[in-house]
């Protein structure tokens, strides 16, 4: 077990050490939408590349996850497989939010011997998640267009 300090510091170092393997700036949070972002997330048995809507009109929120649901066909044939839909998803917070991730258990950011293949996870499905929000970016952020 690791003290709390050192876990700041392997995570800080993990994350460190995946900038300067795949240095690119990444959308995460400049979506040009409110409460829409995308998101690495990394723990001791499971690395996940999220899409977060959390935006406080559940109206809204709904409105953007189905815009992507409605696309889901489109997203696993051309860009990634086993993406994971949840239209209401409690957080730890009791918070609800949409998100639509993908996962890949049995990696341990604690053990450096998975570094390389959580960082591949990481490029690969965010670059894909990326290029898939780019290609529907009009559709996805225009609310007046129905689903």
């Amino acid at each position: 077990m690791y003290s709390k300090e050192e876990n700041q510091r392997l995570k800080r170092e993990f994350w460190i050490a995946f900038a300067e393997k795949y240095p690119r700036k990444w959308i995460l949070y400049d979506t040009k939408i409110k409460d829409f972002s995308f998101k690495f997330f990394v723990d001791n048995k499971k690395a996940q590349v999220l899409i977060d809507i959390e935006h406080r009109s559940d109206e809204k929120r709904t409105i953007y996850f189905e815009k992507i649901e409605s696309l889901k066909t489109i997203l696993e044939e051309d860009h990634i497989k086993d993406v994971v839909f949840e239209k209401n998803f409690v957080l730890e917070s009791s918070k609800t939010i949409s998100r639509i991730w993908v996962e890949k258990t049995g990696v341990s950011v604690s053990n450096r011997n998975y570094w390389d293949e959580i960082f591949d996870f990481f490029f690969e499905k965010m670059n894909a998640l990326e290029m898939f929000y780019f290609e529907y970016e009009d559709y996805i952020k225009d609310l007046e267009i129905n689903t």
